[in-house]
């Protein structure tokens, strides 16, 4: 079974895609670490991330840049949607994702094109949501936590920017599968987000 979470930067998915993969024992990948890592080489090679060939050129990252705590900083994450735009760059991670989302048994993949280019074939496709005063405060409380000193003010603007970046992309835009049931995280606590994703996918397991 393949299970595709899709949605917006903080909006929960890849809290929940972690969530789905130890309950039904799937293995899981965050995609949009990938894309995290292609932005991070692209600043250490000194390269500009709005440059498809210097964006192109990082793809050639070492595996062990995954491990890196940066890559879950804000600035990355703003790498990620800059590097993400460039089709080059979405053709060179494709088949890597492609063949993660195939491999015997299934896999939870999470990201913002799962369902619509990755594996549209899917059997459960969930398109996580929250509103963005929601998203910017748990992200506030993570970067508090982590010591890293920012504003909230500045972390709604960073989303704002993201959503349209990642939404009007001339390749693999950010939006729900037609066939993607959406999941709206705004009120719900952590565990609330969880129970209603793993009832919502054993709903639609059982359509099938």
């Amino acid at each position: 079974m393949i299970i595709a979470v899709d949605g917006p930067t903080a909006s929960g998915k890849g809290t929940i895609a972690k969530a789905l993969a130890a309950h039904f024992g799937l293995p899981h990948l965050d995609t949009g670490l990938l894309y995290r890592a292609v932005g991070r080489q692209c600043a250490l090679n000194g390269g500009n991330p709005d440059d498809p060939a210097d964006a192109l050129a990082a793809c050639a990252f070492a595996d062990g840049l995954l491990a890196d705590p940066e890559l879950r900083s804000e600035a990355s994450g703003g790498l990620a949607s800059r590097v993400s735009i460039h089709p080059p760059v979405r053709q060179a991670l494709y088949e890597r994702q492609r063949a993660f989302a195939t491999q015997p048994g299934g896999a939870v993949l999470d990201g913002r094109d799962i369902g619509t280019v990755i594996a549209p074939e899917a059997e459960v496709k969930l398109f996580v949501i929250a509103s963005v005063a929601a998203r910017a405060e748990r992200r506030f409380r993570e970067m508090q936590e982590q010591g890293r000193a920012t504003s909230l003010d500045d972390i709604a603007a960073d989303l704002e920017a993201r959503d349209r970046r990642d939404a009007t992309r001339a390749t693999a835009p950010l939006l729900a599968a037609e066939d993607a049931v959406v999941l709206d995280t705004s009120l719900l606590t952590r565990d609330e987000a969880i129970a209603r994703a793993i009832a919502l996918v054993e709903l639609q397991a059982a359509k099938r």
